[in-house]
């Protein structure tokens, strides 16, 4: 087993020595090009949230912006924030917090241009939307052949790989909670949660949008109490800490057993793990919504980047940090986190992390589940198929409650690289097109409208006539005769003709 885990290893961090530079440059590139629009339209993504879905058929609602995005972050939201980040300090000490922080900043423009992207390529469903990676491939650059590579290894990352880590970090903790690693009791674990997945799993996406919908803000505001809490007892330490992130990832001050180079590579890594931005799973959520215009849902998922890593990630290390770990002596994981609660507020702490790791990581599975259906999906719906895939799911997450925390957090790293080099190789060539939907949107909201889309607004945007979802179909993106939109200004009951120019810009009468 030592002999394969060190292969993986040495696998992954091989392929996160080439990713980590062109995922920054990425990022960075798309903050140029959208003129740093995750920071300077934070006040839209709110805004965003509120829109009411239509009617994907008859008496069957949509999902919202809001069902979309719990569903993004039942993924996101998990044992990334709690497990990951501990992980990440123990191996790469307090500056892979800073690291953590940088790749949610550059990475949320790329969260905004695949979940644009997502939107624009996405395809009706029975009772939603679907889109993702393998949609814009195909539809934008017409590359069937790499969607098919990317709904392979989406569906073995999230559905397989990642499942087995979030059933890993829960049994992790109902261990460290009830003071027994007995693989017995391990084995007994694993075949509840196979049982919890399976009725879960089984009932489609609405369900999953449903669960998620009310389970994930609760548990994530519950933890992010429960770390305010951890601030507050050791308050006095805080500058201190805020220092040691700094100074350690500088390289102004490397901490025992943890190098300038770990706390970077590792910082990276667990960030996009947990935020999950340029790794091209999230953008299967953002397709689901029925919005009316692209761009709102990628601005809704951009606001997912900074809850996930700036607030929830932030917290975990604040946690971790006041209670003075040590660093390099070995990978530790959700335990650390329990251990360092209790640390501050007595052994209950144990056990309330216990509750909320639970609830945040089976939601991950629930979320992960899905960006496994969606994908295969884009070849077949046969239901066969679909079936064996739901047991694999499950029988996933019960080889993770028994497998070891270094190997599988390594299988991890490995297929996340290699999703993110398929994606950016996608969003990079398309990204003028969401550039393209970031102008159209704001020349409307500067008219005082609430945007709406047609594609025959950018008749030139790659694949145009391979676009299926904004002909004016959806009730949310009502058209006239191709010279009037029919768009709403915000407070307004009635619909409202804009007259459009040869140029593009429109005009309210």
């Amino acid at each position: 087993m030592t002999a394969i885990e060190n292969a993986v290893t040495g696998s992954s961090d091989g392929l996160w020595t080439v990713i980590t530079w062109v995922l920054l440059a990425a990022g960075v590139w798309f903050c140029f090009r959208t003129v740093v629009v995750q920071i300077r339209m934070v006040p839209e993504m709110f805004r965003s949230l509120t829109e009411k879905p239509s009617d994907i058929s008859k008496d069957k609602k949509g999902i919202s912006a809001f069902k979309a995005f719990t569903i993004s972050a039942a993924s996101r939201v998990g044992t990334g924030n709690i497990a990951g980040v501990a992980v990440a300090i123990t191996i790469g000490g307090p500056g892979a917090v800073f690291w953590m922080w940088l790749v949610a900043i550059v990475g949320g423009a790329t969260a905004f241009v695949e979940s644009t992207l997502a939107q624009l390529y996405k395809v009706k469903d029975t009772d939603s939307y679907r889109g993702g990676p393998a949609y814009y491939i195909t539809k934008g650059l017409n590359l069937k052949w790499l969607a098919a590579v990317f709904v392979v290894a989406i569906t073995v990352t999230y559905g397989f790989v990642y499942n087995a880590v979030q059933s890993n970090s829960i049994v992790d903790a109902i261990t460290e909670s009830t003071g027994s690693d007995a693989m017995w009791w391990k084995a007994l674990l694993g075949v509840a949660l196979a049982i919890l997945t399976a009725l879960i799993v089984f009932g489609g996406v609405q369900r999953i949008a449903s669960v998620t919908n009310w389970l994930v803000p609760i548990m994530a505001v519950l933890y992010i109490v429960t770390g305010l809490i951890v601030v507050a007892v050791n308050i006095e330490q805080v500058p201190h800490m805020f220092a040691e992130i700094v100074t350690s990832a500088l390289g102004i001050r490397e901490v025992a057993g943890a190098t300038f180079g770990q706390a970077f590579m590792y910082g990276i890594r667990r960030g996009l793990f947990s935020n999950e931005a340029g790794e091209g799973s999230i953008p299967n959520a953002a397709a689901t919504a029925s919005v009316s215009h692209p761009v709102k849902q990628g601005l809704i998922q951009t606001l997912g980047v900074y809850f996930d890593t700036i607030i929830v990630c932030s917290i975990t290390a604040f946690i971790i940090l006041l209670n003075n770990p040590s660093f390099g002596e070995g990978v530790e994981s959700t335990s650390l986190t329990q251990n360092s609660v209790a640390a501050a507020v007595g052994h209950w702490g144990v056990h309330l992390v216990t509750v909320i790791i639970f609830f945040l990581a089976f939601s991950s599975v629930i979320g992960n589940y899905y960006y496994g259906e969606s994908n295969i999906e884009f070849f077949t719906r046969n239901n066969k198929v679909m079936t064996a895939y739901r047991f694999l799911v499950c029988l996933c997450v019960l080889g993770g409650s028994l497998g070891k925390v270094g190997i599988v957090w390594a299988l991890a790293d490995l297929f996340a690289g290699i999703m993110v080099a398929i994606n950016l190789t996608a969003i990079l060539p398309l990204g003028g097109a969401a550039i393209a939907l970031l102008k159209n949107y704001r020349q409307q909201r500067n008219q005082g409208l609430s945007p709406v889309f047609h594609r025959d607004d950018l008749p030139n945007l790659p694949g145009h006539d391979r676009i299926e979802c904004w002909d004016g179909s959806d009730p949310l993106t009502i058209r006239g005769d191709g010279q009037e939109v029919y768009g709403r200004r915000p407070g307004t009951p009635a619909p409202q003709v804009i007259r459009r120019s040869a140029n593009g810009s429109v005009r309210a009468e």
